[in-house]
C-alpha cells in the first residue's frame, strides 16, 4: 500500500471519529426546537382578569420525543409589580402520545402575585437543559419560552377597599388561655389570633395591632409565618400572639376587628369578624394602687412564721451572749487597741535639746 493511500485511510478515519463532535456542537436545543423534536409552551390560569393578591400558575411545558439527559434550572425573570415564586422544587413528569410518539413532558408551575391593578406582560422564560438527540447524544443548552401577558382589575365591590385578602378559602379565629371574667389587678392572659388562607403567602396576610386600652397593657410578640404546600396546593398561616396585663380594676373591651376576603372562587366579597373580647378585673390584687392593701389569708400566715422565726432565733442569741467568756474574747481587742495607740507617739522627743538640769551651772 503506498503512502498517499495510507494518508488518506488515516484523514478519513480522523473525520470519522470527530464527525460526532462536531455534530454535537452543531446542535442545540434551539435546533431541536426547529426540528420539531423539542417543544416549548407557555400558559397562565386563570385566563380572565384577577384582583390584586390573587394567585396566578405560569406553567412552563417542555417536551421531546427522546429523554432528558439532566436537570433543568429555570431563571425567574422580573417585573414590576409583580411576585413570582418557584414554591415547587421539581417538576411534574409525564409522557404522552405526540404525533404517533411517544413524548417525555416536564411542567413546570410558578406561582405569580400581582401587587396592583393593570396590565402585565412576562417576558420569555429562560430554561437551561440537557436533551438526549438521535444522532449528536446529549445535547445541553438554553431555551427560552413564550412570554405571556394577563391584567389584573380592581372589581366596585373593592373599589373603596385598601387591603384584603384574595384567596380560594381564608378564616379569622382567637383563643385566651383563661377566663377573663375572674381576673384581679396584676393578673394576665394571653390572646392568640391566627389567620388561615390558601393559594397565598404567609407575608400577604393581615396583621394585627392592639388597641391602647387604658389599665390593660398589651405585649405583643413578633407574629409567626408559616408557609406549606401538599401536591400543588399551597398553604399560608399567620400567628398572633398578645400578652395582656390588667393593672387595675374594671371591665374592659378589646374591639372587634373586620377583614375583607375576596372570595376568588365564586368572585364575591366576605366579611370576616374578630369578635370583641369582655374583660372583668375586681378586687385589688398585686396591682392594686388602693393606699390600704388587703393582705391574703396565705401572706399573713406567712408573716405570722417569720416573725416567730425571728422571735427564737433572737431568744438563743441572748441565751449565747449571756454565756460566752466575755474577759477572753475582749482581751485580744484591748491588747490591738494599746498597739494602736503607741503608733500614734511621736517617734522623736519634743526637742533634741533638752531643758537645764541640776548640773548645769
Amino acid at each position: 500500500m503506498s503512502t498517499a493511500t495510507k494518508m488518506c485511510n488515516c484523514l478519513m478515519l480522523a473525520l470519522a471519529l470527530l464527525a460526532p463532535l462536531v455534530t454535537a456542537e452543531s446542535r442545540s436545543p434551539a435546533t431541536l426546537i426547529s426540528e420539531g423534536s423539542l417543544q416549548v409552551a407557555t400558559t397562565i390560569s386563570p385566563s380572565a382578569a384577577v384582583v390584586p393578591g390573587q394567585k396566578l400558575k405560569l406553567q412552563l411545558e417542555i417536551a421531546t420525543a427522546r429523554w432528558f439527559g439532566g436537570g433543568t434550572r429555570i431563571a425567574l425573570p422580573e417585573v414590576p409589580g409583580l411576585v413570582i415564586l418557584q414554591s415547587e422544587s421539581f417538576a411534574s413528569n409525564s409522557s404522552e402520545q405526540r404525533m404517533g410518539a411517544t413524548w417525555v413532558v416536564q411542567r413546570w408551575t410558578l406561582d405569580v402575585y400581582p401587587q396592583r391593578a393593570g396590565q402585565f406582560t412576562i417576558p420569555p422564560l429562560t430554561a437551561t437543559l440537557t436533551v438526549n438527540d438521535e444522532t449528536a447524544g446529549d445535547v445541553k443548552g438554553d431555551i427560552e419560552a413564550p412570554g405571556i401577558s394577563f391584567t389584573a382589575a380592581i372589581p366596585k365591590a373593592l373599589a373603596q377597599a385598601d387591603l384584603w385578602v384574595a384567596s380560594p378559602s381564608f378564616k379569622v379565629s382567637q383563643s385566651v388561655d383563661r377566663n377573663l371574667d375572674t381576673m384581679s389587678p396584676g393578673d394576665a392572659f394571653e390572646r392568640e389570633i391566627r389567620f388561615e388562607a390558601s393559594d397565598v403567602m404567609a407575608m400577604m396576610l393581615p396583621g394585627f395591632s392592639p388597641a391602647d386600652t387604658p389599665g390593660l397593657a398589651a405585649y405583643p410578640l413578633p407574629p409567626e409565618l408559616e408557609n406549606r404546600s401538599n401536591r400543588g396546593e399551597s398553604s399560608a398561616l399567620r400567628v398572633e400572639k398578645i400578652s395582656y396585663v390588667a393593672q387595675r380594676a374594671g371591665s374592659y373591651t378589646l374591639p372587634s376587628q373586620e377583614y375583607l376576603w375576596w372570595d376568588s372562587v365564586n368572585a364575591s366579597l366576605q366579611l370576616l369578624v374578630l369578635p370583641a373580647l369582655e374583660i372583668t378585673v375586681s378586687g385589688t390584687g398585686t396591682g392594686s394602687t388602693d393606699s390600704n392593701p388587703h393582705y391574703s389569708k396565705q401572706q399573713l400566715a406567712w408573716a405570722a412564721v417569720a416573725t416567730l422565726l425571728f422571735l427564737c432565733l433572737a431568744w438563743l442569741a441572748r441565751g449565747l451572749l449571756a454565756q460566752m467568756p466575755w474577759q477572753l474574747v475582749l482581751a485580744p481587742v484591748r491588747r490591738s487597741w494599746q498597739v494602736l495607740l503607741s503608733l500614734r507617739q511621736p517617734a522623736l522627743p519634743e526637742s533634741l535639746n533638752p531643758g537645764p538640769t541640776s548640773l548645769d551651772p
